[in-house]
């Protein structure tokens, strides 16, 4: 057997053996040989994505989401792209609207869904009136045409049972109808407590300011909302303007209870 070579990558293979008619027998196999080309992937146009934005936010960032969240009704201070605490109690009642975290901080998470949001609804429409969902934690201020025009959060009661002037009591604050009766300016003295600007609405329980508003309910009964905006919104408040205490559904009014300063 031979191995013969051959230009042009040619192998020939030749066998020569002797059949039986004494002949030689050839076996030829021919090869060729090509040089294996290099694949190069590249990536697919529709699989590149924009990079998403990390980190904390820009003075930029937090001044266009402070204009977002005044756009929107929440009640905020001056659009400065600093996070005070009016930004922060404006963007809890945005958490509390939206069924987010509610910790007064703002996340890139939280910027994102800002940045879509919409404008709450309020349970009624006209005529011009307040709203406190029991359940958000939110207070809706209403106007004649039926549009939210500035948000507050609020701590409405506790639950828990409470002494006052002997008496054992809840701390609730009832759904139902009601409207302001009275308005008291400044700082009014109670059995459990003072309050700023009180816009009472049920005996002894009022709407009023308060230095701590917390993400939940933590009142005696009354509807505390954050102490810059106390004054203001009770100018705001004609007596006789209704208010509609709720927990998602349109409450049937309800006779007032006995008298009790709460806070």
């Amino acid at each position: 057997m031979r191995l013969l070579g051959f230009p042009g990558h040619l192998c020939l293979l030749i066998i020569i053996g002797l059949n039986g008619a004494g002949s030689i027998s050839v076996s030829a196999a021919t090869q060729a040989t090509r040089p294996r080309q290099a694949t190069t992937t590249t990536p697919s146009q529709s699989n590149h994505q924009r990079p998403v934005k990390r980190g904390p936010l820009t003075v930029k960032e937090q001044r266009e989401a402070e204009q977002r969240l005044a756009d929107l009704g929440y009640w905020t201070g001056k659009i400065d792209g600093q996070w005070d605490e009016t930004s922060r109690y404006a963007l809890m009642a945005f958490q509390k609207v939206e069924g987010l975290k509610r910790t007064g901080q703002l996340t890139r998470a939280d910027f994102e869904v800002l940045r879509h949001a919409e404008r709450p609804s309020p349970l009624e429409a006209s005529p011009a009136h307040v709203e406190v969902d029991l359940v958000r934690q939110v207070l809706f201020l209403v106007g004649e045409d039926g549009q939210v025009s500035r948000i507050l959060p609020v701590s409405t009661g506790s639950g828990k049972e409470f002494i006052s002037e002997g008496w054992a009591r809840d701390a609730v604050t009832p759904p139902g109808r009601y409207s302001i009766y009275m308005k008291v300016d400044g700082w009014k003295k109670s059995p459990l407590g003072r309050m700023y600007y009180p816009n009472y609405f049920m005996v002894g329980t009022a709407i009023h300011g308060y230095p701590s508003v917390p993400a939940k309910p933590a009142s005696h009964g009354c509807v505390r909302i954050p102490m810059f905006a106390a004054k203001e919104f009770s100018e705001m408040m004609p007596i006789g303007m209704g208010v509609l205490i709720h927990r998602g559904v349109i409450p049937a009014p309800l006779t007032p209870l006995a008298d009790q300063s709460k806070d």
